[in-house]
């Protein structure tokens, strides 16, 4: 049996006063996916540990979390860099026309015409709209994910058909 996939929610960046709490840069900073009394699991590399939230707060651009064990700053400063992650199981389901970014890392992109863009290697959530980094070979193009571009998400086929705007595969 194959080990359950993680998705990583967030990053711990930082401490946040000196009682333990973790200052959390969410990948998506609209996501509920986060709540008190759930666990996450935190993953350095190959390690993967679990724990219970005990405390969660928005500030300022972040999210301010308590877990249980960690009720000092040097226990705090010992998980920064740790990525939050929960179960893909534990996911709200995406609606019809939604997709998680994680879904979108390895779709192949083409146009509406069928000319191949490359591959999504990463996605880059921006103020007003998330972006994909798409490569192939040594050319690299970043994608708005806009309605105006994106024509259709194939997760099935991990595929993104995409209608671009002038200019945008220029190099």
């Amino acid at each position: 049996m194959a080990p359950e996939a993680l998705i990583a929610l967030g990053e711990i960046v930082n401490t946040h006063a000196t009682r333990g709490e973790l200052r959390v840069r969410l990948f998506n900073r609209a996501s509920t996916t986060l709540t008190c009394g759930s666990s996450v699991i935190l993953c350095r590399g190959p390690e993967r540990e679990e724990r219970r939230i005990v405390g969660l707060r928005s500030h300022k651009h972040f999210v301010l979390l308590t877990l249980d064990g960690c009720d000092s700053m040097t226990a705090a400063e010992a998980l920064i860099g740790c990525e939050v992650c929960v179960p893909e199981n534990e996911l709200p389901p995406a609606g019809p026309d939604e997709v998680y970014h994680y879904q979108l890392l390895g779709m192949s992109v083409v146009t509406t015409a069928g000319t191949a863009v490359g591959i999504v290697t990463e996605v880059i959530p921006t103020g007003s709209n998330d972006v994909c980094v798409v490569r192939l070979d040594a050319r690299e193009h970043l994608i708005p994910l806009i309605a105006e571009v994106v024509r259709h998400v194939d997760r099935e086929h991990k595929r993104l058909v995409i209608d671009p705007l002038p200019g945008l595969l220029d190099l």
